[in-house]
């Protein structure tokens, strides 16, 4: 039998991932074998700078957490796994694909979006999408332009009438 100390240890850390898991917007699951000690490091800082972290945890705790929750993720949580996690839906998802892009060594396994299971060629979809930063410059510089042409044409209405 488990020493009560080691029990109540485990609960408490399959207690941290589903709070994790359920307070993330955006969490992924990756293999991190092959990668090296600067590798990892470089990653963390990556996601660091994008408000995410990355934690690894037995898999065995990390099961009992997804299962607590409802979440079938039992491919994620075969072989070495490291959980990526952040507020932002997609940050994570963007750091770890542009990362493995430079290092296929890493692989995402899958992951789950506000909560809901995510596949694979989804996960490569969101990580397609501009930053926060980019879709407000975006929309910004739409709303620009839709303010010029309104001026231009008002411009143009008003020297109709002058004549």
């Amino acid at each position: 039998m488990a020493n009560k100390l080691i029990l109540e240890k485990k609960a408490e850390t399959v207690n941290e991932i589903a709070t994790k898991i359920k307070e993330s917007a955006g969490v992924v699951f990756v293999d991190y074998r092959g990668l090296t000690d600067e590798e990892l490091t470089s990653l963390r800082k990556s996601l660091r700078e994008n408000n995410a972290d990355v934690k690894v945890y037995k898999n065995t705790l990390t099961k009992r957490a997804l299962d607590s929750l409802n979440i079938s993720l039992d491919e994620c949580v075969v072989g070495p796994s490291a959980l990526v996690y952040s507020e932002d839906a997609v940050a994570p998802i963007k750091v770890v694909t542009n990362f493995a892009k430079d290092h296929e060594a890493l692989s995402v396994k899958g992951g789950l979006v506000d909560g809901k299971v995510t596949s694979l060629a989804e996960l490569a979809e969101l990580a397609t999408i501009p930053s926060r930063d980019g879709l407000l410059t975006m929309l910004a510089g739409g709303m620009i332009g839709i303010v010029k042409d309104l001026s231009i044409a008002l411009n143009l209405y008003s020297e109709q009438k002058e004549n």
